[in-house]
């Protein structure tokens, strides 16, 4: 089958990369605002940091849950019903957080409300195919600093509302009021599909993702690469609050917050990652990634009470995780057009669950060992992630891809390449 033409490569009707990367920026930020707030969320809802914590994993296992679900469907879906009822659900989903009366519920919310805000994985292969080959690296990137700068700037903003306000729901409250604007503009500027029509079901976009796991090299390695990262970058965010919290530091919601206004110089450093992927290759900027993002974790561990070396160590996680994660991205969509959304969602699935796995790890360990305990395991994980990147680096065998000209699931051989 022939895929839509509204979705087809058009030099004359270039991607709306911004509206994409704030659209991007303004989902995503509800996944990470509430990392800067877990302290005053104890305080409010008189339970441990310990239980608060919990809620951070909670937002990265609900993500996890929405990749596996709902991202896959986008590769058949009329994708501005999609856009908006997932809108929609994450705004009610927020107002309920709000009002949460206790912690049970408050997690239940969380879970409800990452699970339908993984617009920003819908939108991504949407650019990458509207861009064509030869610039998904560099639309990638772009869309790729929307999300940064969402995840890194609604710690500031959370914080800074929490602050003003005296209470971490109005800031639940503002995320919702966001996102609910979106509603009113994203839809009717989206394709009406992303890829081709074709009669699978949705059980079998679902089962079909083992296969693409097995048949590919690329995402294999994007997958082992992105979770790796992406868990080294959990650790560090979901503790650094207590961290500051406590003595001798004894910051509030709004220093920690402001940390994501202090790493915008490595947001908007990752943009060149885009670029530079499409110059010299995945491979090459991914392992770069990864060597920054390990030495990010090592400026904060070895002054961890130093603002400076706080800082330092944060802006270098960021544009490192960030790098991998457009590399990663670029390298997977070259896979084919018929699988875009398919293909993302077995690679986020996998860097969420590493997230959800670094969160975890980072709010057990700082409770029973501390902040040296936590950056030791996220090093832990960066040092996991080393090995994947040089053997990335090795020209890929013959494999079969799907063909974005034929109906989805089919495959042809392609010649080794080493990047996408």
């Amino acid at each position: 089958m022939e895929p839509s033409p509204r979705v087809a490569p058009d030099p004359d009707r270039p991607v709306n990369v911004p509206l994409f990367a704030v659209a991007g920026a303004v989902t995503v930020a509800n996944i990470y605002f509430p990392q800067p707030l877990l302290a005053a969320v104890a305080r409010g809802l008189d339970v441990s940091e310990r239980t608060a914590g919990l809620i951070a994993p909670t937002a990265q296992i609900g993500y996890a849950l929405g990749l596996l679900l709902l991202v896959p469907a986008a590769d058949t879906a009329r994708l501005r019903r999609l856009t908006s009822v997932l809108l929609s659900l994450t705004c009610v989903a927020l107002l309920v957080a709000a009002a949460a009366p206790d912690v049970i519920t408050l997690a239940l919310a969380t879970l409800a409300l990452s699970t339908t805000t993984v617009l920003p994985q819908i939108l991504t292969p949407v650019a990458a195919v509207l861009a064509g080959p030869g610039r998904q690296g560099r639309v990638v990137g772009l869309v790729g600093l929307g999300l940064t700068l969402g995840s890194t700037l609604s710690r500031t903003v959370s914080g800074v509302v929490t602050d003003a306000s005296g209470s971490w729901r109005v800031a639940y409250v503002v995320a919702a009021v966001a996102t609910g604007a979106l509603l009113f503009v994203l839809p009717r500027r989206l394709p009406v599909r992303l890829g081709a029509r074709n009669r699978t079901s949705y059980a079998g976009l679902l089962a079909g993702l083992p296969r693409l796991l097995a048949v590919h090299r690329d995402l294999r390695v994007s997958a082992l690469l992105g979770a790796c990262v992406f868990a080294a970058f959990s650790v560090f965010w979901t503790v650094l609050a207590f961290h500051l919290a406590a003595p001798p530091l004894g910051y509030g919601p709004g220093a920690a917050g402001l940390f994501g206004a202090l790493t915008l110089p490595a947001a908007l450093l990752s943009a060149t990652a885009g670029p530079l992927t499409d110059r010299y290759g995945a491979s090459a900027v991914g392992a770069g990634g990864l060597v920054l993002a390990g030495l990010g974790l090592g400026a904060a561990g070895l002054a961890p009470h130093s603002p400076v070396s706080l800082v330092a160590g944060a802006n270098l996680l960021v544009v490192g995780v960030s790098s991998c994660q457009v590399a990663n991205q670029a390298r997977i969509f070259g896979i084919g057009r018929a699988v875009a959304a398919r293909v993302n969602t077995v690679f986020m699935l996998a860097t969420f669950g590493g997230g959800a796995l670094g969160s975890l790890a980072g709010a057990w360990l700082y409770a029973a060992h501390g902040w040296s305990a936590a950056l030791l395991a996220a090093g832990v994980f960066v040092a996991v992630g080393a090995p994947v990147a040089v053997r990335s680096a090795r020209p890929a065998v013959p494999s079969c891809v799907p063909d974005g000209r034929r109906e989805a699931g089919g495959i042809r051989p392609r010649t080794p390449q080493g990047e996408s």
